[in-house]
This record gives structure tokens, sequence and C-alpha cells, in this order.
């Protein structure tokens, strides 16, 4: 019921096109009644009572109605396509919009094939719901309403005995609908982890082929495609259970119309011509008998759907944005960190990730952070532009906590190039110009020449027009760093943050990359995140990091001197 009252809106967005469709399709329904009475009549008039002349008449209104109909038809379903597409596409631009407000956290907690299957196959279900079922649902209740109406103007009796399978449908669809809907549920859960499994293995073709784990992954493919097989055929059992009933039902009056009609008929009670009028409309409470089955299992699968969309979309946004834009404060201080502890997991002492971090940065330093592998320190510069909350303490920017601080006018003023490098199926111009969209081609060259990119990228056939694969196929590690490198710079942000970003270059490649920072770095604050303590030998700050705390802080020879974890880092290093 929450679900249906959250989608609601989207549909009464276009009410007024709704209604209008659904008059023309009731008209087209009164109309449908017509032409059977007008054969009942031409029967009596022309065939039983001589009078020829109405032959043609009767013929052309038929000939007219039924012409009128399918035009009308035709711009009625054209109608509802068109509004079910506009309605799924504010539908889908809402949830997109939604997962771009989303923190880290919650797509740490959240499976990339389970989100693209409510991006597609459940919309979709919505949609088709929208545009053909909802329609076809009122079009043939209205019809098996007004056909029961007039024929109970033509004969009560008969009307009664065509009406006796109506119980058994209606209990029979109840049934259907209850135990349909958990079966729906499950085929869509079923469908998202097929959807997760296949864009995890496509995504890591690469693995699994290095590790000769083909048959493996077939096998756990085949075990989670027989699951969503199996989910399949549970909705197909519990509609076979019920399709006979409604089959009988809908075969059934055929032969209740010859009993009845026929009998009725015999003894006088009825005419030839109404019992032929009555048999036009035999159809229009057969045709929604025999729609019961797919009706209720399509709407069942939509509503299924649209739990799912619902419950992603109801899901709280964690962070949310500040009121305080990056021009209203003026410090010297870029970055300040104040007593801070962070968790991924509820906060709980066995799972802090940083514990009681404090530090503070000037405009245009450079501060190195080092430590070993989980020691935090991709999770300590992620804290910077409020990609995580923290569980204790403040960040500040520019002096200003960055819980005020509007995110877009944040994170516009700090750039990162991520430790896992991802680049889009672009040119390597749309790659770099990635941040700033409108940037000049010199402002591409020059950041591609400060991030030692520009050589090989010369070197391609196509240059900087150069169509890069999926997440940067075809590049090797480095080059792909180096591009990633080169998009931050080009956005040039007040904070430049660069996470263990030449890790897959040689050394003699750092080096020029490092020297060419340093000279374009003059007024901008930069964090490096390191595992070669070479990388940050020239930062004003060193931060030192051993299990989410700081355990030595300073210059590189104030911390060679003090001889404690980060000089025997360094010997170990070489």
């Amino acid at each position: 019921m929450h679900a249906l009252k959250w989608g609601l809106p989207y549909i009464t967005r276009y009410k007024w096109r709704l209604i209008f469709g659904l008059l023309v399709n009731t008209l087209n329904v009164g109309l449908m009644l017509v032409n059977p009475y007008l054969a009942g009549l031409l029967v009596h008039n022309v065939i039983e009572g001589g009078q020829r002349e109405l032959f043609v008449p009767y013929l052309a209104a038929m000939a007219g109605i039924t012409l009128y109909r399918s035009v009308s038809r035709y711009l009625f379903v054209l109608l509802f396509e068109n509004t079910s597409q506009k309605i799924i596409y504010n539908l889908r631009q809402d949830v997109y919009n939604k997962l771009h407000i989303q923190s880290f956290s919650w797509f740490d907690k959240n499976r990339v094939g389970d989100i693209m299957s409510r991006m597609t196959g459940d919309l979709e279900a919505i949609r088709h719901f929208v545009a053909f079922v909802s329609y076809m649902v009122i079009e043939h209740v209205t019809l098996y309403i007004a056909a029961v109406a007039v024929m109970c103007f033509i004969s009560v009796p008969l009307t009664l005995a065509m009406l006796l399978t109506t119980p058994v449908l209606i209990f029979a669809a109840v049934k259907q609908s209850r135990e349909v809907r958990p079966a729906f549920k499950n085929v869509r859960e079923q469908f998202a982890n097929l959807n997760s499994l296949c864009g995890e293995n496509i995504g890591g073709n690469r693995v699994v082929k290095a590790f000769t784990k083909e048959a493996y992954e077939i096998e756990r493919f085949s075990a989670v495609n027989g699951a969503f097989f199996d989910a399949n055929m549970q909705t197909a059992r519990v509609r076979v259970k019920y399709f006979p009933v409604m089959e009988t039902c809908a075969a059934l009056l055929p032969w209740l119309l010859i009993l009845a009609g026929g009998l009725l008929t015999i003894y006088g009670s009825m005419e030839t011509w109404e019992l032929i009028a009555f048999g036009g409309y035999l159809w229009m409470i057969d045709a929604p008998t025999r729609i019961f089955t797919w009706a209720v299992n399509d709407t069942q699968n939509a509503v299924a759907s649209l739990d799912k969309v619902y419950d992603m979309m109801r899901r709280s946004v964690l962070i949310e944005s500040g009121g305080c834009t990056a021009t209203e404060a003026a410090t010297e201080t870029a970055v300040e960190f104040k007593d801070v502890s962070f968790s991924y997991a509820p906060y709980e002492t066995n799972e802090i990730v940083l514990k009681n971090i404090s530090f503070s940065v000037k405009k245009g330093q450079t501060v190195g952070i080092v430590g070993a592998t989980g020691s935090g320190k991709t999770t300590l510069v992620n804290l910077i532009a409020r990609f995580y909350d923290t569980c204790k303490g403040e960040v500040l920017v520019n002096g200003v906590n960055v819980r005020d601080y509007n995110l877009q006018e944040l994170r516009r003023e700090i750039c990162y190039a991520m430790q896992d490098v991802f680049l889009f199926s672009d040119t390597v111009e749309g790659n770099i110009a990635f941040g700033v969209p409108d940037a000049s081609m010199e402002e591409i060259y020059k950041a591609a020449a400060i991030a030692d990119a520009a050589e090989f990228i010369e070197a391609m056939p196509e240059k900087y027009d150069t169509v890069v694969g999926e997440r940067g196929v075809g590049l090797s590690g480095g080059q792909k760093q180096r591009i990633s490198l080169a998009r931050a710079i080009a956005a040039n942000p007040q904070i430049l943050v660069l996470d263990d970003v030449t890790s897959a270059v040689d050394t003699e490649t750092e080096h020029r990359i490092q020297a060419a920072l340093a000279e374009a770095n003059e007024n901008r604050t930069t964090f490096i995140v390191a595992h070669r303590l070479a990388s940050v030998k020239e930062a004003d700050l060193i931060i030192v990091l051993a299990r989410g705390e700081i355990v030595e802080m300073g210059t590189d020879r104030e911390l060679m001197g003090m001889g404690g974890y980060y000089a025997e880092l360094c010997r170990e290093q070489g």
C-alpha cells in the first residue's frame, strides 16, 4: 500500500490524458454493445419481418461503428503507450537522481546487479502494467458490467444462467492473486541475483581467465540461473493451477447459452432474434473470463516490481547537503581534523577504522599520508569531501565543518585521483575533461603534460580522440593512473587528493610527475596517499598511520630523526 501511495503521483501527473483516454475507451465499450443488438434487429426486421429496405442501413451502421472503433482504438492505445513511457521516464529519472545523492556507504551495501534490475526489469514491468494491463482490465471489467446490463434488458433469466460461473471466477482470482504475489517477489529477487552475477563476471572476465576459473563460474551461473528458472516455474505453476478453472468457466458459457436460451426460446419466453442478439454479447463476458489469469499475474508482477523500486527509493539519504558555500569562509587553514573517529559498521570499539585523528593543514601545503595496508589512509582522505560522515569529531575545510557545506560546492573544490582507477567508455579528451566539460584543449594538454601522459597519448592512433574501452581496457595500469591524475589536475581544485596514483608507474616517471606537480601546486593544498615513501619525502607534512591512529607526524627530516615507525619503513624500502 505504501508503494502504491508513493507511485501514484507519477500517474496522476497525467491524469487528464488518462481520463480522456478512458472516456474514449468507455465510448468504445458502449459502441461494442450496439452491433450485436443491430444484428438481432436485422434478423427480426429484415429476415423475419421482410423489411428489406433496412438491410443496407443496418449494415452501414454496423460498418461505421466498427470503423470508428478501430480508429479510436488505435489513437487510444497510442495515447496510453505514450503516457506510460512518460510516466516511466519520470520514474526512471527520479530513481537515477536518487542514486546520485546516495553516499558511498549506500553503494558499499547494494550490489550493482540489484540496482540495474530495478532500473530495467522492474521499471519495465511497471510500464507494461500502465501501458497495457491497466486499461485492459478496466476495459474488460466495464465491458463485462455493460454486457450484463444489456443482457438483463433482453432476458433476466438467461443472464442469471450465464452468471452461474461468476462466483467461481471471483474465488479463483482472489486465491491466485494471494498465491502468485510472493512468487513474483521471489522472481524479482532471483532476477537481481542473476543480473549481479552476470555483471560481476563480465566485468571480471580477465581475472576469471587468468585463474582458469571458467568452469567454476559456469557452475555458479548455472546455480543462480536454476534458481531463477525455479522461481519462474513457481509462478507458472500457480497460473496453471487456476488456468483450467478460468478456461472451464469460459467454455461453459456457450453451453449455458444453448441450453438455457434454447429452452426459453422453445417455451416462448424469448424470441429468436433476442437469442441471436444475446449470443452476440456472449464474447463480452467470455473475453474477461479468459484474461483473468494473465491479468492477475501481470498485476502482481507489477506490484512486486513497484515494491522493489519503492524499497530502494525510500532508503534515507545518509549524507544530507548543508547550506554553506565555498566562498563564505576564508581562513589560512585548508583542512583540519578535530578528534575524528570513524567506523564503516555501527560504531563499536573493535570495528573502528580511524581513531582520534587530529591535525591541521595550511593552504598550499603538501601532505603525505603513509602507513601499512589497512591503516586507514584512503578512509581518512575520503572524509575530506564527506564521502562518509564521521562517527565522532569534526572535519573542517576552510574553517567550516564539512557537514555544513553544500555538497556540490564542497566537492567542486576537491578533486580525487582515486586508488581504484575508473575510466569511462569515452575519448581520452572526454575522460580528462570529465570534471570540466568546457575545458579548452590547451588546459587538457597542460593537465596531461603534468601527469606525464602527453607522450603516450600522442602516440595513440587518434591521439586525444582515441576512445578507451570500458574502465580503460586497452591501457596499461600506469597509463590509466596518469589519465586519472590528469582528470583531477584539469579540474584545477583548491584541494587535490592523490590516492596512490603512481603505484603502477616506474620510479623515473614518478619523479617527473612529482616535479611537475610541485611546480603546478604552489597555491594548491595537496594530499598524497602513498605506499612508496619516496613519493612523500618532499611533503610539508607527513602523517604516519598505524591501525587507524596517527603514530607519527612531521617532515621527512623530523621523522627520520625520531628513529621510529617512519624511519623503520624507510629502511625496509631501502
